[in-house]
């Protein structure tokens, strides 16, 4: 038996059974990510000495009666976004490179009470903002499929490393695609719930009115598990949601009859790579196929996703990038003549140039004379957006569509083309925008062998039909469980 290929479903069983231990399988893990993780760099932190640990723990308390759950003893990860005490946590900044948190996330601490093993804190782009996890400081992620490649972003880091079986699964945040865009990219399952579902605190902020964090995981089922642990309300987020939530896993049959799924027809865009589409079509006729009643649907504020985007985002990274200013913690610059020449310096030699980018963005976008063209614009736009949704939801349960316009793209063929990078997130913006829950999973591979993926949406706080229909496609496709071939 391969211990880093297990599914956490899967290794949680065998686990509660005693068939394996979860000191046994989190040594497999760290030899495994010691092996190839040097040239992948899905990591910033490995936590070696303290996942051996937890997972001591894990078997210590399973043995004397204390099973806790799927998740006890179960080694997984988190992007370098989520807080956890006395652990590094950088954001793939050299802001915070050398910053220990003195709490934990409520997302890390729900992890910890479910006595999961924390492996360490996955790469990602800084602050998360970026479509390829090149803009990290700690280096660029490469995609387990072809290391030319990247692996989408910002949540790079955790799809490579779920991809290449260096964690059985991982926690990621979705700003604008920031999990399915490198799901798709790089063949595993990413879940961005609907905005509220997830508690935000402690998890550091990009744009608030659109951060959420959910699971990378190998299958649909395993996305459910992890959502069972990490969803709930929490007091200290006031975005968070005070709302029942369902056993996830009870929503995953095959059966779609009496389900409608809905086809965007905005979202097969002009320059679609042909094998995305493709793609696409034939995940449609699966559906089909399983009794669904597939209904061509219109959502015509589409086109102007990227461009509201690209004003809300940066007005609030801008807004909650300015406590990065070297006086409180993270990242001062030395020889500096003034608090003012202090501000300056450690702003421009701590951020990276796509952050510095998107703080000027917003700040022009958020100044006077401009806040009413550009700002207030957005958000109208937005509700013209989350419209089109709600008209589209009277008719259908789901809608499905691609979940990038293409495969995974050269390291470095965007980097100079900031536009272009943006369009990456082209199909995936929407669904942020609007605060719904989504799930891209697998639906192919391109003729040059890339991983291709769709995703599924839902109304919001219904997680359920989007798991049952992505289980439904997962378990007749022929898709699920495709390894790269590292």
């Amino acid at each position: 038996m391969e211990l880093p290929f297990l599914t956490i479903k899967k290794a949680g069983e065998l686990i509660k059974g005693k068939e394996i231990s979860p000191v046994e399988i989190t040594k497999a893990l760290l030899k495994r990510i010691e092996e190839i993780d040097g040239d992948l760099n899905t990591y910033i932190t490995v936590l070696g000495d303290s996942a051996l640990e937890s997972a001591e723990r894990a078997e210590k308390e399973i043995a004397k009666g204390g099973y806790k759950g799927p998740l006890h003893g179960v080694p997984i990860a988190l992007k370098d976004i989520f807080i956890m005490k006395d652990v590094p946590a950088t954001c793939g900044s050299k802001m915070l490179e050398n910053f220990i948190p003195p709490y934990s996330a409520t997302v890390t601490q729900k992890l910890v009470d479910a006595g999961a093993v924390i492996l360490g804190k996955n790469n990602m782009d800084e602050f998360a903002m970026g479509s390829s996890t090149e803009t990290s400081y700690f280096g660029p992620t490469k995609n387990p499929w072809d290391t030319d490649r990247v692996p989408g972003g910002s949540s790079g880091g955790s799809a490579a490393a779920t991809a290449a079986s260096l964690c059985l699964g991982s926690v990621g945040t979705d700003t604008g695609g920031s999990i399915r865009q490198p799901a798709s990219l790089c063949g595993v399952v990413g879940m961005k719930p609907t905005y509220g579902r997830v508690s935000r605190f402690g998890m550091i902020a990009f744009a608030s009115s659109l951060d959420q964090a959910g699971p990378l995981t190998k299958t649909v089922e395993d996305s459910a598990i992890l959502l069972n642990t990490i969803a709930g309300g929490d007091r200290r987020d006031s975005t968070c949601v005070e709302a029942p939530v369902p056993d996830y896993t009870q929503s995953l049959t095959e059966d779609l009859k009496g389900i409608k799924v809905g086809i965007p027809k905005e979202y097969f865009v002009d320059g679609m790579d042909p094998d995305v589409e493709d793609s696409a079509k034939q995940a449609i006729e699966v559906l089909r196929d399983l009794g669904a009643e597939i209904v061509e649907i219109s959502l015509p504020h589409t086109e102007y996703a990227v461009l509201t985007y690209y004003i809300i985002a940066p007005s609030e990274a801008s807004s909650n990038l300015a406590r990065y200013d070297g006086v409180k913690y993270g990242y001062r610059a030395s020889d500096t003549k003034n608090l003012i020449d202090m501000y300056k310096k450690t702003r421009a030699e701590g951020f990276g140039e796509e952050v510095k980018r998107r703080i000027m963005l917003g700040t022009y976008a958020l100044s006077a004379g401009y806040y009413d063209a550009y700002y207030l614009k957005a958000l109208q736009v937005r509700t013209l957006i989350k419209q089109d949704f709600d008209e589209a939801f009277k008719k259908v349960d789901a809608i499905v569509a691609p979940t990038s316009p293409e495969t995974a793209f050269k390291i470095g063929e965007k980097t100079d083309d900031p536009i272009k990078m943006y369009l990456s997130d082209v199909l995936t913006i929407p669904c942020n925008i609007a605060g719904l829950p989504g799930i891209s999973l697998p639906s192919g591979l391109s003729s040059t062998g890339l991983p291709i993926g769709i995703q599924v949406l839902a109304r919001p706080f219904d997680e359920e039909t989007m798991f049952r229909v992505a289980h439904a496609y997962e378990k007749n496709s022929g898709w699920s469980g495709k390894r790269p071939p590292v």
